[in-house]
């Protein structure tokens, strides 16, 4: 028998699934435990053991999202840590790039934010490699001993090590890790970029190796405490934990490149969206993901999720994690998602008689004001209740008090801004509508990419409620709401599949490599970079047998610094295969910029991403539980609308219903506007359809 559990942490819920051979999906939504994450994890665990009837020690395997990474870079609550380089080269995280975001630009005031570590935990040693990796000045290892006792007197708990030009010659970065280890107690993490992520660019390359030295040590502890924990609830199956690019990661392997890990949470969602959509002969999706805390975006083509090899995090609230000046740089593969501060927590407030919604949110604890839990602002949820969008007996284990909310949303917006609660309330929601309109702008018209031809993909407990809205802005057609949709970023972790990507530099003409005469030895050079990264990679994941392998390289125009990712078709390194990913290259640029240029081009880095395929579960058919139609007063299109309300188990497949009404299910509420038809299919996902 074969049970797989998935748990999501976000930064309001904790979602836990549960499936077993049958594909029977159980569920269970708590609050997070912001002190101790396991916590939460453990209630909902228990709850779902306990729904199914399916004893502790059955688990086979255990998947797990989680924000962790990407809050410690937010709250800066990591490790200790000393960094070391290149002499000559110490102020280099403290230089950076110099980039601002727009809003930043022309402020005389500006004030560069801090660098990750301070120049007194920064030290630089005495080597130098040259562009082509061969060594112009030997490494100092008297000088190298003397650093790693400064180090040892600091304390830290863990040490970061980028030299120059190290992704092209590790023998320097290796020997200075093994003289800085000596030093330091047994166990103390010393990370070099040419492990990390050995790839061009020494400022990147260096906040991405210092990011995972950072965050290692909390996420290493953390795996530890949740596996005892789990063990103790009668849980022995081996955790893996959601890596950004959307796969999954061994534990123990998730703790030593946590870096990898920062966009874990999010990433489940798209994966999921895009599972979802190949079952139902869907190519092309929005997803669109909004929990308690924030709202996320990403994009799926011709069935795969974008991806984007460098993103920032920890900066200025960015839409899209590409822009310079956001945060630090980290160059790993990572679902291509944009993010707002607009969740069905986020609050609501009067400033100077302008409405303001999110970023700061009630979290779980107090949580909105109809939590009863004694939180007093009022949040987007509270606007929702108001409206009539939210049952307040149906929202999984917690019962809604408009009562509270309404007083929260008069006394804190209504009555500052003169108005009153309703059509507060309303502001509130096509507020934070229009918020969640900026992400899913990023992902597409900023991409270049007109979203009217794909299928909005509804995950997380508030999407349903403002998924049809939303898609409306964007002349989007058709809405997939799938079952679970409340959980719908942990239940897409049930079927994950395990996987890893290796990279390294490769710098290489397109026009040497496709000349007969010169080319042959660096084509040669290629394969054989591609099939030792193929290797490394499923050493990684022990995968002796079958796996899916994509080879995929970096391709740019001469001169410039941004590549476009290509990937690579199976079987030999040919000059034909690099004149056709130059020549994707140059479609996918014009796509982007609208720019038709044949300038010279060139590879930069060789790519490889392993994947061992995860069980194919089974999906049954549904049998609609009979329930009563019952009604309620909602607000829709300015005005008071009884509307049909039912119980999402009552629907049968291929039943079909008209809006307006509200389809209720315990961990979310779906609003079907004016306008549109719905169709549920054998799983019990429902399609939404603009009628035309």
């Amino acid at each position: 028998m074969s049970v797989t559990l998935a748990t999501d942490v976000g930064g309001t819920f904790t979602d836990v699934v549960l499936t077993g051979p049958d594909g029977r999906v159980v569920v269970a939504k708590t609050l997070t435990t912001a002190d101790d994450p396991t916590e939460g994890l453990l209630r909902g665990v228990r709850r779902v053991l306990a729904d199914a009837g399916v004893p502790a020690g059955a688990v086979t395997r255990v998947v797990h999202a989680t924000t962790l990474a990407t809050n410690v870079i937010l709250e800066r609550t990591g490790v200790p840590v000393a960094f070391v380089t290149t002499e000559g080269f110490r102020s280099m995280l403290a230089l950076g790039r110099q980039a601002r975001v727009e809003e930043d630009r022309y402020d005389r005031f500006f004030v560069q934010p801090e660098p990750p570590v301070p120049l007194t935990h920064t030290f630089t040693v005495p080597e130098r490699l040259d562009a082509t990796g061969a060594v112009l000045t030997p490494l100092d290892e008297a000088a190298a001993e003397a650093v790693a006792g400064r180090i040892a007197e600091l304390g830290v708990s863990a040490v970061a090590i980028c030299l120059l030009h190290s992704y092209l010659n590790p023998a320097h970065e290796r020997r200075l890790a093994e003289i800085v280890a000596a030093r330091l107690p047994d166990g103390t993490p010393v990370v070099a970029s040419c492990d990390v992520w050995p790839e061009l660019g020494e400022y990147e390359r260096a906040t991405t190796t210092l990011m995972s030295a950072y965050v290692g040590p909390v996420m290493a502890a953390y795996l530890r405490r949740l596996e005892e924990r789990l063990r103790g609830a009668g849980v022995r199956a081996p955790v893996r934990v959601m890596e950004s690019a959307g796969g999954v990661l061994p534990a123990a392997l998730a703790a030593d490149r946590a870096v990898y890990t920062i966009e874990s949470g999010p990433a489940a969602g798209v994966v999921a969206a895009a599972r979802l959509g190949a079952r139902r002969g869907l190519a092309d999706l929005v997803c669109f993901d909004m929990g308690g805390t924030t709202a996320k975006a990403g994009l799926v083509r011709g069935g795969r999720p974008g991806v984007t090899h460098e993103f920032q995090v920890g900066g200025k609230g960015s839409h899209g994690g590409r822009r310079p000046g956001t945060g630090v740089p980290i160059k790993v593969p990572a679902i291509d998602l944009a993010e707002v501060g607009s969740g069905g927590g986020s609050l609501a407030w009067a400033d100077a008689g302008t409405l303001r919604v999110g970023p700061r949110s009630a979290g779980a604890d107090p949580g909105p004001a109809c939590y009863g839990r004694g939180g007093t602002l009022p949040t987007v949820t509270d606007a929702d209740l108001v409206l009539g969008y939210l049952d307040p007996d149906g929202f999984g284990a917690f019962r809604l008090d408009a009562s509270l909310a309404r007083a929260a949303i008069e006394e804190h917006v209504a009555r500052p801004l003169g108005v009153d609660v309703t059509r507060a309330a309303a502001a509130i929601h096509d507020i934070a509508g229009a918020q969640m309109g900026a992400a899913v702008h990023v992902v597409t018209v900023r991409r270049g990419i007109d979203p009217r031809g794909f299928t909005l993909v509804a995950l997380g407990g508030a999407a349903p409620t403002h998924a049809a809205g939303l898609a409306e802005r964007f002349g989007i057609g058709r809405v997939l709401v799938p079952p679970h949709a409340g959980v719908g970023s942990a239940a897409g972790l049930l079927h994950a599949d395990l996987a890893i990507e290796r990279a390294r530099t490769f710098l290489e003409p397109v026009a040497r490599l496709t000349s007969c005469s010169a080319g042959r030895e660096s084509l040669g050079e290629l394969a054989g970079l591609l099939a030792e990264l193929e290797r490394a990679a499923r050493a990684d994941l022990s995968a002796d047998g079958e796996a899916v392998v994509v080879r995929s390289v970096g391709v740019r125009f001469v001169g410039q610094a941004h590549a476009f990712t290509v990937e690579l078709p199976a079987g030999p390194v040919t000059p034909e295969t690099v004149r056709g990913a130059a020549q994707e290259f140059y479609k996918r640029y014009h796509e982007s910029y609208g720019i038709d240029l044949r300038d010279p081009a060139e590879l930069t880095t060789a790519r490889v991403r392993v994947t061992l395929p995860g069980d194919a579960q089974p999906s049954p058919r549904i049998t609609p539980v009979p329930s009563p139609t019952a009604s309620r007063r909602i607000w829709l299109s300015g005005e008071w609308v009884d509307v049909p309300v039912r119980a999402r188990t009552s629907h049968a497949p291929g039943e079909s219903f008209d809006g307006p009404c509200m389809v209720t299910e315990p961990q979310c509420s779906l609003l079907v506007p004016s306008g549109w038809r719905g169709t549920v299919d054998d799983e019990g996902a429902i399609l939404l359809e603009a009628r035309s």
